[in-house]
Formats: C-alpha cells, structure tokens, sequence
C-alpha cells in the first residue's frame, strides 16, 4: 500500500466515532483481556492505580461458565475503586471496575455495557475480541486496549480493531507474562502498539490519557506548523525513501503528534530536530504511516456482487487459454488478496473448469508483505470467514489458520509503490481500496488516470466505499454505486493523461525511442514466423504425452494413426492407437518411461479398412533442461513403399533354406510379441490393482484428515476449558491465601482473648479447643477427635456434658458458673455449632475465668452487708481489712470516740484511741483472730478509759468468713463491762 496512515479518516466517515452527549463529560475507557494467568496480570496492573484515576476498566476474561467467578471479590482488595461484576445495559461509570460474567459475551454501545448469551461454541469463543471490536467502534479514537497474559489468540483482532478507529493498543511485554500466547500473537500480527510490564501500564495511561487536550484557540495552526511539517516529510523522504507530501495534512499530523507523546514532546519544531538526531525514529515514523488494518472479505456485500455480478459473466465468456488478470494494490497483509483468489477459486469449482489467473498483490509496507507471503492468521478471522471456506481454503494450526497451498499459488505478492512504480497491465480486475481516502484531491487525479491505463478495456475497478472517481467520470461507468464498482470504457484520454503527468514510472515510459520498441518488436516476430515454417514442413506428425501414454499435446495430422477409443473418452495414446500400432506402442513407451531408452524409427505395418501401411514409430524421452520431467515425444511417418510387382534394386532370389530360417524367425518374433503382450497386460492389471489400493489409501487418509480436524477441534475446546481451569485455579489459590489469613487471625484471636473454648461434633467429640481450655478440661493434642465423655474436667461438681447434649436437642444456649477444684470461677457457655449454610452440627463450650469478679461482687457484699450491721447496733463497732485498717464504723463509734470518719476510715486499729486502750493486748487479739479459723466471742481485755466515766470495755474480734474461703474482713465491737 502507498500509504495506510491509520485509518482514522475512515472511522470518523463510518460512524466509528461516538457521539458526544450534551452534558456528559467523557472519559477514557480501557479494555483489558486475559486468559490464564490473567489473575496475576491483573492485580500488577490496578495495584498503581489510584481510586480517582478518571478512567474507567472493563476486563474480560476467559472464565469457566459452570463456575461462579471469585474475581471480582479478588481484584476488591486490591484496588481502592469500585469492582462490580457487570449487568445488562450498566451504565459505565468512571473510576470504576467492570467484570465480565461467566458465560456471557460483552459489549458496549453508547457507553452502555450489553450482556449477551454466547452463540459459538465453547472453546471457540472470542469474548475479547468481541468486546473490543464493540469498544472500538463505540469510543473511536478514545478506544484503549490492553492484552495480558493468556494462551491462544483472542485479542489480536480486537485490537487490529481498535488501531483502525485511530486508538490505542497496550500489550503485556511476553518475558513478563506467565502465558505468552496473546501477547506475542498481538505483536506478531503489528497490533501492539506499545509495550509494557503489567505494572508499568498504568503509569503510561495516567500521563499519556488524562492530559488535558488544548483548546482550538491555543492549537497551532496549519500554516504555523507546516514548516516543521514540511522538514519531518522531507526526513522521510531522504530517510525511508518515500514523499508523503501530497498525503492529506491532518492525518499525517495525527500520525505525528501520536509519536510525539510517546516521547513526550509538545512542539512539532522539536520533534523534527528530534528526528534529525535519532535515524530509527524515522523507520518507526514510517512504520506509523503504514499501519495495515483490513480484513478478510471486508464490506461482504461487495464481495457478493464481485463474484456473482462480475467474475462469474467474466469467467462464462474467456476461453481456456485464457490468462485471468488481477491486481490488488495496498494489499496490507493480504486478506483481501486472499478473499479475491478464494472466490475465483469457488467460481472454477462451481462452473467446472480451469483457467489461468495472475493475481498481483502489492504493498509499500515489506513487513507486511511478508505476513502475506506465509498467509497465516489468528483464530479471529473465524468472525470473517464462514465455516465452509475456512474448512476447505485454510489449514488449521495451533494459534491460527494457514491458507492452502493452492490459494497461495494462485497470488504473487511485491513491494511497490503505485506512485513511483510502473503499474500492472492489461487488467481484468484492479482492487485499490483504502488507500485514495489519505490522499489529497491532486494525487488522486494522478491516480485513476493511471488505473484505467491499467486495465483492459471493460476491466473492472474496485474502490472503497470512502472513496470515488474525482473529476475522471469520462472514464468509467458505474456498475454499482454504493460499493463504488466501474466499468473501464474505451477513451483516447488516459494514456494522453497518464504520460502528460509527473507520475515517476512515466519518466521511464518517454525515455524509450519508438524505433527501438518497433525494431526489436520485428525481430522477434520474424524469428517466431521462420520456427512455425520449418515445423510445419519438417516435422513429423506428434504427440507429447506423460509417462502413463496420456497425450498432453498434439503436432500435426495424427488422424492417419490415432482415433477415438470407443466406450468411455479417454486421451492415452495406446488405447487411441489404430490396429497394428498398440503393441509396438505399449512396448516403446515401457523401455522410455522405465528405462529412459528411446525407440527410433520402429517399422509397423498399419492395417486400415482396405489397405496396409508401413509407419515409423519414434518414441523419446524428453530430457532436455528447459523441458518439464517425465514427457515423451512420440513422432509418426510413413514409409514409402516400392510399387506392386517391381522388386527392390538390391533384391535376389532366396534360397529355400533362407526361406525357412525367415519364417521360423518370424514364428519366434510372434511368440516373443505374445509373451511380451501377456507380460505387458500383467502388468496393467498389476497397475490397476495398485490403483484401486491407492484410491482406498486416499480415503482412508481422507477419514484419518477428517478424524484430525475432530482431534483439532477436541484439542481447543480442551484448551479452552484448560484456559478456565487456570483461571479458575488462580482464584481458587487466592481464595486459600485469604482463608489462610483468616485462620491465622482466628487463631491468634481465639489465643489471644484468654477464653478456654471446646468445639464439638454431633456426637460429643472434640473438634478443636484453644490452650486455655486445657485449664478446666485435661486436653492434649491426641485428644482430637475423642469423646468428650473420655477426658477429666478439674470442675467441682457434674461436669457439662450432659448439658451439652441438651442443647444440641433443643438448640437452646446455656449459660451457669462453674467451678474448678483449685478455686477458680469460670462462665460456662453452652451454643450449638452453626456452619454458613446455618446447619446445626455442634456445640461450641466457652469458659471465661470470672474468679476475681466473684471475689469483688463477695467483698461489696460483705462490705455491705457489715456496714447495714454496724449501723443498726448501738455499740461501737469497726470493720477492719486483713491488714488492720478501719473500712467502715458505727455511728455509735464516732458518738462515744468523738472521732470524725474522715480522722477513721483508712487508717490503722493501732492510730485509733491508742491512749485510752492497751495497744499490745489489741494486737494479740487480732493476730489470733487473723491465723485462726475459729471465732473469738467474749474475748475480755481491761483497758481504763477516761471517756465518760468508764474504767472497763469488752473487746469481741469476729472474723467474717467470705465465700471463696479467705477471710477478708474482721469485725471488732466494742460493750462496757458491766
């Protein structure tokens, strides 16, 4: 192709692009593809991304459609944004995360997501491309394309897709990826434009996508940038060899500023300097412009009318010597080259014979040309090609489809340029689509001149739809409009046209001396009429046959010798031979076939209706260099004989004997032909036994081909469901991870809280228990899985068992303190054990230690309980802790010490009235009463007290005994002594 600048011009003419909605601020969306091993790609990619991006992701994935999907719950802890499995006509939000569905193929249309039920079968499923072709054609150049890891070839047309509608195409770097199947056949087939680690892609979206567009004020205009234009076109030109300067200036600047934010230049007056310092950039600059996006029969209705319309009436009214012509220029990759060849191919087929054809298929792009000479493409054309023409035109391969040999066979496939190269001659058909579209008004009116010189006249010229005849109506004639098919009509003004313009092949065509062209022209014709004279007149009547005897070629008269066999036609010379000739035939093609011998000038006699002749049989192998192997050349003459009854000048009388020794020779001459007559028809039923065993081992191959397509098919299926289990597997082992730490934090919760807890079975046995319930049941790590029943508790008392059983009858909790040999006071928790499917299939015990919150609930009792005492005696009374300090007294106390509580509360019995009492014998009294479980009642102590008048007090200690067996507080009362 002359140029296939990306093919933006087109989209925006086809309606590729979406229409802005009034109020609605766009954003770009990117869709990501992967396959196994995509998980990982994917948490790579959104792991940078931050939640207020101002992009929106949707991602499709080859997922198992028997199995509910785990990635949507996955990919939520690893990004911040919004991850939602996607629903039918979802309106795409930014800064949001779409997941495709199992079992369901995805597209988007007006910024809406469609769910659909998948029609092809599984294994041959396309969700990738599908969605992307959908998202290139509904956001245009807005469109953006990633490919991750995955096996196969889904993607690599969704992105040829997306780089027609002028957007962007990111694949995963194959050294990085875990499969990497789709990535390199989306860089193979040129559909990756940029390059990347899973982790680096969000770095270049978020500095190349979300930059703010200058507005139409601040653009340059044309004429300020034409300069810099101006120098980068002329770079190309002394650089890659080719003058775009007549191509239309708004695409080759699209194409420009796209390099120019790759490495992020902002002034086009630097790039062209950038360019003048780094040769490569120009290839690539070149490469840019030559971006090849078609398809296998691309607009179907035009192909169509080709073949019904056109090729058909063509290929009815041409002769077998017919040479069909066509061209194909801007190929691309060669797909409709392909296209052209298997519906000329189906035309043969269909009207039962063969003619010649030569079809040109040309492209300036050499890389391009090269994908088309090997003539393999990725499962995707499966979305342009029916079933029948890829089961009878193409081969299948692991990734892929190869077309036949015979299709290859039929198309010649060159760089050129169709500006600067001399163009095919004497056309039949001359398809130029998507090429004219990029270039301005002048060099299209250089162009179709150029074409009908091109073409026979009535050939046929095939434009796109985009693009038509300009000023050059008087040229063609329309035969159909809409899908731009005309007619070459006879006019004196295209050659006129195409000479008088700087086209440069014409340069070539005005150098050449008319007399020259006339001389040589002469010359040959006087050689080729001297050759046909002195064959007509020298050479013998003949036959060029193969080596089975089937006549290829005929020279001369042959009626005097060959006839039509009668029964079913055939052309092999042995059964067409007349009488007399067959043996003598069937014995001299054996010895030139088999043995490479010639057979010069054989005698035979020739028996016809009413007379004999004697012919010559001359049978030759052709060996020559420029002959094709494996030919004869057999010649027949007559030999004149002498007339009746005149004998030969040399002949004599012949002896008797003579006589007989010629007729016993003669008589060994006919046994010999016999027996080599029977030998030979031997061997002819040998050969025909063969035959039959070959035919029977081309249908046994044929079913063993058939059974290898069903291997084949059966071989992606399996790939595809392997593809799922991977994918599956991946979620499946992230699924573990999180229940991994999930557990470690149930344990460490369970270990952590102090609470002794015992899960069991149905049947009482232990499940699991944490290590502080070992301290109210004699649990060990063997114990798992054993009765309950079985193990010692420390708990004073019945044990829970029987309250266990219990509650898994009536599914009613129970809750009792309990406690254990040593003292300690525990919360008994009896639940039962529900799984998340809410099934009863346990109990659960729990055993919280309360003994210090069953101490103090008895201290505040006690506490209570002394002070409602001492405040109803009418004597003194103290309340004293272990350590003798005063907790509480009576009124009475304060009233008859004239003491104040805030001088008594909180101190030492010892600080108190230590003048009026013996200090000594109190201590003693306490002491006792403190090391001794017994109560001291009447325990009298003389001590003289100047208060009131009193010389004598009793003192009574009383130890009040607590609950838990301490004793805690003492009680001391004070009576005069009566």
């Amino acid at each position: 192709m002359v140029a296939k600048v990306v093919n933006i011009a087109a989209g925006e003419k086809a309606g590729m692009s979406p229409k802005k909605q009034e109020g609605d601020e766009r954003f770009p969306i990117v869709g990501i593809g992967a396959s196994a091993g995509g998980l990982e790609a994917f948490e790579q990619f959104f792991r940078p991304v931050p939640a207020d991006c101002g992009m929106a992701f949707i991602l499709i994935s080859h997922l198992d459609p028997d199995h509910v999907s785990l990635l949507t719950e996955i990919l939520q802890r690893t990004t911040t944004m919004q991850v939602c499995e996607a629903r039918d006509e979802q309106k795409v939000e930014v800064n949001c995360v779409y997941v495709i569905p199992p079992n369901r193929d995805m597209t988007i249309s007006r910024g809406a997501l469609r769910l659909s039920v998948p029609k092809v079968p599984r294994g041959q499923r396309m969700a990738i491309d599908v969605f992307m072709g959908s998202l290139a054609k509904d956001q245009g150049s807005r469109a953006i394309g990633v490919v991750l890891s995955g096996t196969g070839t889904d993607g690599t047309v969704g992105l040829s897709a997306i780089l027609a509608a002028g957007g962007t195409s990111i694949v995963q770097d194959p050294t990085t990826a875990k499969y990497d199947g789709m990535p390199r056949s989306a860089i193979n087939a040129g559909c990756a434009r940029f390059t990347f680690p899973a982790d680096q892609m969000a770095a270049y979206l978020l500095d190349n996508t979300l930059k703010p567009m200058p507005s139409k004020e601040h653009l340059p205009s044309v004429k300020d940038t034409s300069g810099s234009v101006a120098k980068i076109l002329q770079l190309l030109k002394s650089g890659a060899g080719h003058d775009f300067s007549l191509y239309k200036t708004n695409t080759i600047c699209r194409r420009i500023e796209r390099r120019m934010s790759t490495h992020n230049i902002r002034d086009m007056e630097m790039y062209a300097r950038y360019l003048s310092e780094h040769p490569a950039e120009v290839q690539i600059l070149f490469k840019e412009l030559l971006i090849n996006v078609t398809r296998f029969f691309r607009d179907p209705e035009t192909f169509v009318i080709l073949k019904q319309d056109i090729l058909a009436a063509l290929l009815a009214d041409i002769s077998d010597q017919y040479v069909l012509r066509v061209w194909v220029a801007g190929c691309a990759t060669g797909e409709e080259a392909y296209s052209i060849a298997i519906i000329l191919r189906e035309l043969m087929n269909e009207c039962g014979r063969e003619c010649k054809v030569q079809l040109y298929s040309t492209d300036l792009d050499d890389e391009a040309i090269a994908i088309a000479r090997a003539g393999f493409y990725v499962s995707g054309i499966s979305e342009d090609v029916t079933p029948e023409r890829l089961h009878r035109f193409f081969i299948k391969e692991d990734t892929g489809y190869r077309v036949k040999k015979e299709i290859r066979e039929m198309i010649v496939f060159a760089v050129h340029n169709i500006l600067k190269d001399p163009p095919f001659t004497k056309l039949d058909l001359l398809s130029c689509r998507n090429v004219m579209i990029y270039l301005e008004p002048e060099l299209q009116n250089r162009l179709i001149p150029s074409f009908h010189y091109a073409l026979k006249q009535n050939g046929t010229l095939l434009l796109s739809p985009s693009e038509g005849l300009g000023s050059h109506t008087d040229l063609f004639a329309p035969i159909n409009r809409k899908w731009k098919l005309f007619r070459s009509v006879p006019s004196s003004t295209p050659t006129r046209l195409v000479h008088a313009r700087d086209l440069s092949w014409t340069a070539e065509i005005r150098k050449k001396v008319p007399e020259e062209v006339i001389k040589k022209t002469n010359e040959n014709s006087f050689a080729e009429i001297t050759k046909r004279a002195l064959i007509r007149a020298f050479a013998p009547a003949s036959v060029i046959t193969d080596l089975k005897g089937d006549i290829l070629y005929v020279h001369g008269d042959t009626g005097k010798y060959l006839r039509p066999a009668p029964g079913q036609a055939t052309l092999n010379v042995i059964e067409m031979a007349r009488e007399g000739l067959q043996s003598e035939l069937r014995v001299a093609i054996y010895a030139g076939a088999n043995l490479g011998t010639s057979t010069l000038d054989q005698e035979v006699t020739l028996k016809t209706d009413d007379a004999t002749q004697i012919v010559s049989i001359s049978v030759r192998p052709q060996s020559e260099p420029d002959t094709k192997k494996g030919l004869l050349l057999i010649s027949f003459r007559e030999v004149a004989q002498p007339p009746a009854g005149v004998p030969a000048a040399d002949a004599h009388p012949a002896s008797s004997e003579e006589l007989r020794q010629i007729e016993e020779l003669q008589r060994e001459l006919a046994y010999i032909k016999e027996s080599l007559h029977s030998t030979i028809e031997e061997q002819q039923n040998f050969n025909e036994e063969l035959k039959c065993v070959n035919e029977e081992m081309q249908s046994t191959n044929e079913e063993l081909q058939s059974t290898n397509e069903e291997l084949e098919t059966s071989k992606e299926e399996l790939q595809s469901v392997n593809e799922e289990l991977v994918t599956v597997n991946a979620e499946l082992e992230a699924k573990i991870e999180q229940l991994a730490d999930m557990q470690n934090d149930m344990k460490n919760l369970l270990e952590n809280i102090h609470v002794g807890t015992i899960f069991l079975d149905q049947n009482m046995h232990v499940r699991r228990f944490t290590r502080d319930a070992v301290r109210i049941y004699r649990l060990a790590q063997s114990d798992m899985g054993r009765a309950l029943g079985d193990i010692k508790s420390d708990l004073t008392g019945d044990d829970l068992l029987s309250e266990a059983k219990e509650v898994l009858e009536t599914l009613i909790p129970l809750e009792r303190e309990v406690s254990t040999a040593n003292g300690d006071w525990y919360l008994a928790r009896i639940q039962p054990y529900r799984t998340l499917d809410n099934v009863i299939d346990g109990v659960v015990l729990t055993f919280t230690d309360i003994t210090e919150h069953i101490k103090a609930i008895e201290a505040r009792e006690a506490q209570h309980l002394a002070e409602g005492i001492i405040n109803t005696v009418r004597e003194p009374l103290l309340v004293l802790d272990s350590s003798f300090r005063v907790i509480s007294a009576s009124q009475s106390f304060y009233r008859e010490f004239k003491v104040q509580p805030q001088d008594t509360v909180g101190n030492l019995i010892y600080d108190l009235g230590s003048r009026q009492w013996d200090i000594l014998a109190l201590r003693q009294l306490l002491e006792s009463v403190r090391q001794h479980n017994e109560t001291f009642e009447d325990y009298p102590v003389e001590q003289d007290f100047p208060i009131i008048g009193r010389r004598k007090m009793l003192l009574n200690a009383r130890r009040i005994v607590s609950k838990t067996g301490e004793s805690n507080l003492i009680l001391l009362a004070l009576a005069a002594v009566t």
